[in-house]
Formats: C-alpha cells, structure tokens, sequence
C-alpha cells in the first residue's frame, strides 16, 4: 500500500516563490501523517492563470524547483506540483513530479479544453508512476473527464487514476459524476486533487476526494478551504 497525500491549496496568482513555500508547508504536513507521496491541483505554482503562461512559463530544470528534489531525496516522497513548462514548441500545462533520487519527470496534459489553446500546446504521453508496482496513471483536469483518457492508461496497466484539477462547481459535479463511473468500470480506485480560491474566471471549490474501485467516495475534503487528505492505495 501507498500513502498518497491530496494537499489542497490555494495558490497566489503568480507568485511562483510563495506557493512554493506553501507547497513545503503542505508537503510538511502530509510527511507528519506518513504519506509516501504527496500531489498538487493543477498549475498550482502559478494559479490557474493562462494569460499569465507567457510570461511566467519556465523549464523543468529552473532552479526554484530544486527545493522539491531535496525534499522528495531526503523524506523519500515522491511530490507532485503543477507548472506552465515551457516547450520547443510551446508551452504545456504539466505536472513535475519529484522522485527520490531519481530523475525529474514531466507530465504534460495531453487533451486541452477549447479555452486552453490559444496559450498551451498539448503533450503527447501517458505518464504511469510506479510502473512496477502501483501503476498510478496521472490526468490533468479537462482530460480526465474524457473516456479515452482513461482507456489508454487502463491499456497500459494503470491501477489507479490520479487527476489534477482546478475546477469550479460545475467542473466537481461533473467530476462527482464521472470519477465513480470509471472506478466501477476500470475496477481501479481514482484520486482527485483540486484548488480553492478565484482564478482566471472562476471560484475553484476543492472537494478533494478518493474513490476506491467500487465507485464509493471513501473520503474528501471540504470546498473552501486549504488541506491534506491522505488515502491509501
């Protein structure tokens, strides 16, 4: 079993420096109740903020980040943290997933919501974590909701679905809905991390949950507030 920490933020409208010390707080805290691996909603570094992608999209290797290494290397946890990365070709909504003492791995969000694509260019790879055990397959908020997504990770052996998010009440209900579905039909237990607080165009309500592979939401957190949900898995 793993424990996975969902840590709840509310990130400041690109203010890179201080949502990474709110992120070390988080990350604190999940490594007080034992988590093994601790996941960000998305952009979370940043805020949900596409018109700012241009001008404070970085790369993978920026030395800001480094922080997230020497934890994950001297806590074995593995942290995940969402930032606008800065591609050849453009910039994608990734994740940054920090493992210890092992190389960095970006996962880039494969399916872009029609708003996102004037600032983002989508990824084109399924990232699974922990291939040779627990097969976490990772989504980022608008793919998650689309069938095909999930089909892929469950044809490459994924054993549970792990979405970062940042949704609105409409975009929770519509996860609500959908995330159990996919649990009773892939038989895999799915994970949502979610933010709090105003970004781009709406109030984002977190309502971080886990369902286990029957479809029941075996717990949550509230929609207003920051925290760590951890489960296992």
């Amino acid at each position: 079993m793993l424990r996975i920490a969902l840590a709840q933020t509310k990130s400041i409208k690109g203010d890179i420096q201080a949502n990474i010390e709110n992120h070390l707080r988080l990350i604190n805290e999940a490594l007080a109740q034992k988590a093994g691996a601790v996941f960000f909603p998305e952009l979370s570094l940043t805020g949900y903020e596409p018109e700012l992608a241009e001008s404070i999209a970085t790369t993978p290797d920026d030395i800001r980040f480094a922080v997230f290494q020497q934890m994950s290397d001297a806590h074995n946890i593995t942290i995940g943290v969402g930032m606008p990365i800065r591609m050849a070709e453009g910039i994608t909504i990734s994740m940054l997933v920090f493992q210890p003492n092992e190389p960095l791995l970006t996962y880039a969000k494969q399916q872009l919501h029609a708003d996102e694509l004037p600032y983002f260019i989508e990824g084109n790879e399924q990232v699974i974590l922990w291939p040779d055990t627990h097969k976490i397959a990772l989504a980022i908020c608008y793919e998650s909701l689309q069938s095909n997504h999930i089909q892929n990770a469950h044809a490459m052996g994924a054993k549970a679905y792990l979405a970062s998010v940042a949704k609105s009440q409409k975009g929770v209900a519509k996860a609500y809905a959908h995330y159990p579905s996919i649990a009773q039909q892939y038989q895999i237990p799915v994970l949502m991390v979610n933010c709090v607080g105003y970004y781009d165009n709406f109030e984002s309500v977190g309502s971080s949950g886990f369902w286990n592979e029957k479809g029941e939401l075996v717990a949550d957190l509230d929609n207003r507030g920051e925290g760590v949900l951890v489960v296992e898995v």
